[in-house]
This record gives structure tokens, C-alpha cells and sequence, in this order.
């Protein structure tokens, strides 16, 4: 089992595109740490104290053109009169806000992810070597979970590799002085607490890699189910482009609540902001779990019972 998936492994990382996946997504991560860090007032040399008092100017004024946002506004002055009052830089966790921020290019390596996993089999009968591994004195069930394991390495990996890249650039960018864990933010309530950016960072990162393994998942099962690896890697990032739009287009209604795409995406419930409301992160991980029982069912018994001549 160990020597089939060190195969699948060297199948995916022998790829060229697969280390063009790796330098693009660290170019971007450098690139969008960059410009965070260029519009900072670490970059530009501004006094943090200097920095809030215009911000809450800025927010003042567009509080009179814009009423119906004011409580936001109100709250988000509150905050920055707060830092200045405790003689606090919200400067300070910016390695670690940036970090946090660099989650949201996890959707690159969903791109990426489906790219490999959805190739995973129908690249295998579209290049007609899956003959030379059923011929292999192992099961069928064996290939298909050396072949899922390889690909939830990768995604692992890329993880991996986001995460490292972030905080070696940004640590590069701010320095120690953005390296404090704590930082003053508003609750669901609008009072104002000292949180944990590092706990709420992982969680985010935790949240998405939940959301990867079922990305993974589908696109395995549908490399499965189709013998073209175009059409299966066509298909794969249909859905997952349409997914969210569809789920958001019926969250009015109750029954979307049971959609895959409506449960995906699990830091909603770090902010409190579920799809569709009475949803739970409980309720969501059930959901995703029959899902993701559905998808390995028809993925083993599809391939298990598949004439390859």
C-alpha cells in the first residue's frame, strides 16, 4: 500500500505543472503581502496615533453620506478610539492578521486541487495505463485509496506551503513588531474584547481544510465516473465555480440548507453568519459527513465493478 501511494506521489510531483502550481501560488502570496503591507502605515512611515485619528475622520464623514450604515460606522470609531485611548498600535498583529488574510487564497489551491484529483483516474484510462495497474497483484480498492490519499497529500501540502510563505514574507515585511497574538475586535454583541488572532487563524485555516477534503472528494469521484480526464477536470471546476453562486441564489429557500454548497464553507459560523438561518456548524458537519459517504460509496463501487478492456 505505502509503495502505491510513493507511486502516486512521484506521478504528481515528476509533473512540471504541478511545481508551476507551487511558484504561482507563493508569487501570489508574495504579491497580495506586498500590497498589504505597501498601504500599511509601517510602509509609509505614519504614526499608528496619526493613522487612527484620520481614520476616524474618514469614518465621521462617511457616516453623513451614508446613514443607513451608521451604526457600523459608529462601532468601527469606537474601535479606533479605543486603540488610542489604551495606547494600543493595531499595527501590532499585522503579521498574523496578514497570515489570517492569506486563507482566503486557499481557493487557488481548490483550483489546483481539482486539477490533480479529478486527473487522478480519468488520466489514467485516458492515457490507457490504468490496464498496467489492475494487472499489479493488488485490489482495486487499494488503487482507488492509494490514489485519494495522494491527492489529499497534495492538497495538504499546498496548505502547507501557503501558510510557511505567508508568515516567512510577512514576518520579513513587519518584522517582531507585528508578531502579538492578541488585538482588540468587536463581538457579535459590538463590544469591544481582546481576541486571539492566532486561535481564530487556525480555526480559519481548520475550517478550510475541511472544505478542501470535500472538494477533493467530488472531483475524485467525478474523475471516477468519467474515463476523459478533460471532462472530468471540466466538470470538477463547473461545479465548484457554480456551487457557492447556487446555493446563494437558493439560500431563500429552507430545503438549500441540505446543499453541499451551503454547508461548505464553515468559517460563516466563526463570524456567526450562517446561509440560511437555524443552520449550526453541527448541522454542517453532518451534512458535509453523508456527503462525503455518498461520494467514496460511488467512487469505490463504480470503479470496483468498471470493464476497463
Amino acid at each position: 500500500m505505502l509503495n502505491l501511494i510513493r507511486n502516486e506521489n512521484m506521478k504528481i510531483y515528476r509533473r512540471l505543472t504541478t511545481w508551476v502550481m507551487i511558484a504561482l501560488l507563493v508569487s501570489l502570496v508574495g504579491a497580495a503581502s506586498y500590497l498589504m503591507y505597501h498601504d500599511s502605515p509601517q510602509a509609509n512611515k505614519v504614526d499608528w496615533r496619526q493613522s487612527q485619528t484620520e481614520r476616524i475622520q474618514m469614518l465621521e464623514e462617511s457616516k453623513t453620506h451614508m446613514p443607513e450604515e451608521a451604526a457600523r460606522f459608529d462601532s468601527q470609531i469606537q474601535l479606533a478610539k479605543e486603540y488610542l485611548a489604551k495606547d494600543i498600535s493595531p499595527e501590532r498583529s499585522a503579521v498574523w492578521e496578514s497570515v489570517s488574510f492569506m486563507s482566503s487564497l486557499v481557493a487557488v489551491i481548490t483550483v489546483f486541487t481539482v486539477v490533480v484529483a479529478a486527473d487522478a483516474m480519468s488520466g489514467e484510462f485516458s492515457s490507457g495505463t490504468i490496464k498496467l495497474l489492475l494487472i499489479r497483484p493488488v485490489s482495486r480498492s487499494k488503487i482507488v485509496l492509494s490514489k485519494y490519499i495522494a491527492a489529499f497529500q497534495f492538497t495538504i501540502v499546498m496548505l502547507l506551503i501557503l501558510f510557511a510563505s505567508a508568515l516567512a514574507i510577512n514576518f520579513a515585511l513587519y518584522g517582531t513588531g507585528g508578531m502579538s497574538p492578541t488585538l482588540l475586535d468587536l463581538n457579535h454583541a459590538g463590544a469591544i474584547v481582546e481576541k486571539n488572532i492566532i486561535i481564530e487563524m487556525l480555526t480559519s485555516y481548520g475550517y478550510k481544510c475541511v472544505e478542501l477534503i470535500m472538494i477533493v472528494t467530488l472531483a475524485f469521484m467525478i474523475s471516477t465516473l468519467f474515463r476523459s480526464n478533460s471532462l472530468a477536470i471540466g466538470i470538477s471546476l463547473c461545479i465548484m465555480f457554480l456551487g457557492n453562486t447556487i446555493s446563494m441564489l437558493m439560500s431563500r429557500y429552507e430545503w438549500s440548507k441540505y446543499l453541499l454548497f451551503s454547508n461548505m464553507d464553515l468559517t460563516r459560523y466563526i463570524h456567526n453568519q450562517p446561509l440560511v438561518e437555524g443552520m449550526t456548524l453541527t448541522f454542517s458537519i453532518m451534512v458535509l459527513a453523508a456527503y462525503f459517504l455518498v461520494f467514496n460509496l460511488l467512487t469505490w463501487t463504480v470503479f470496483r465493478r468498471r470493464d476497463v478492456m
